[in-house]
């Protein structure tokens, strides 16, 4: 049994890998994407990314962070996985579900299932340049616009020698919406060798223990459930309570977050920008969280809301 944390655009990056893995449970992480277009990335770009390659591949807490690439041209991706393998990756992921329109235009993420020979030359081109220890895996959805060809772009993708499959329980025209179709995760289980990772619509206790059930996965990505519910994974591993930690116990874990935001950007704006999108996951967990977006709601330097969070934990 693991948990891996999903990568998510805009949301998971160093700073949350860095809190939530240190709160608990967490066994490995994956990028926001790396793109990937014609040419050799530079170092600087897989490290704005990824900063813990400079830290042996890890979390403070220790989680492996495998580096996520999204692409369309095999060779071009399958250069860049050797870089990011060789610069201490402790893995390379393969974007095929990103459903962001502005990705799916320019040939990346979930448009790929659409073509499933590409899929397979992607995969195979990387794993044939990255170092066997190192794994290759890709993330898919359960396809573009249907359905119909999920098994076929999950069997190009393993035939190809992927080592691993993450399969999010929706097509990329469902977007978000529930319910994640876990008995599809379970068909393309079945009709693989490699171990597939169960992903989608899990916020809770028993939802964890149902796609567990339904797929048959023994590993389970969680994503949006694990920002808006930081302990939920170490909760999985206790095996309870059902209920999350106290506010009073998470709220320094904000102010951390917070500040080690500021601390990544001299732009006042964007620490106050990140905690106010967290704080906008937090509260369908926190009440409290809620009330503490309206206080910080309106302000924008660093300063201010700094106060708001020393004053709200007494200090």
């Amino acid at each position: 049994m693991k948990l891996v944390l999903a990568p998510m655009e805009g949301l998971v990056d160093d700073v949350m890998r860095d809190v939530l893995t240190r709160i608990g449970g967490i066994d490995l992480c994956v990028t926001e994407f790396v793109r990937v277009t014609s040419v050799l990335l530079p170092t600087r770009t897989f490290m704005r990314l990824a900063p813990e390659l400079a830290h042996g591949g890890k979390t403070r807490a220790g989680a492996p962070v495998r580096v996520q690439l999204l692409g369309s041209d095999p060779a071009c991706l399958a250069e860049n996985g050797a870089k990011a393998a060789a610069l201490g990756a402790p893995g390379v992921d393969l974007n095929f579900g990103c459903p962001a329109p502005t990705v799916n235009r320019h040939r990346g993420g979930a448009i790929l299932l659409n073509e499933p020979e590409l899929l397979h030359q992607i995969v195979a081109a990387t794993r044939r340049a990255v170092p066997v220890d190192i794994p290759v895996t890709a993330k898919m959805r359960l396809g573009y616009e249907d359905k119909s060809r999920a098994l076929e772009c999950a069997q190009a993708i393993a035939s190809a020698g992927a080592d691993e499959l993450t399969v999010h329980g929706r097509t990329k025209v469902e977007g978000y919406k529930p319910p994640a179709h876990w008995d599809w995760i379970a068909r393309i289980r079945e009709a693989l060798t490699i171990p597939v990772i169960a992903n989608g619509e899990v916020w809770t206790l028993d939802d964890y223990r149902a796609i567990r059930a339904e797929s048959g996965c023994d590993t389970v990505m969680i994503g949006r459930g694990l920002v808006a519910c930081p302990d939920l994974a170490a909760r999985i591993i206790a095996g309870g309570p059902a209920q999350p930690m106290a506010w009073a116990d998470m709220l320094p874990w904000v102010e951390d977050f917070f500040r080690q935001c500021w601390r990544k950007s001299a732009e006042n704006r964007y620490p106050a920008a990140r905690l106010k999108q967290w704080l906008g996951l937090l509260k369908r967990s926190w009440p409290e969280a809620a009330e503490l977006f309206e206080q910080v709601r309106r302000e924008q330097e660093a300063e201010k809301i700094e106060d708001i969070l020393k004053a709200k934990l007494g200090k």
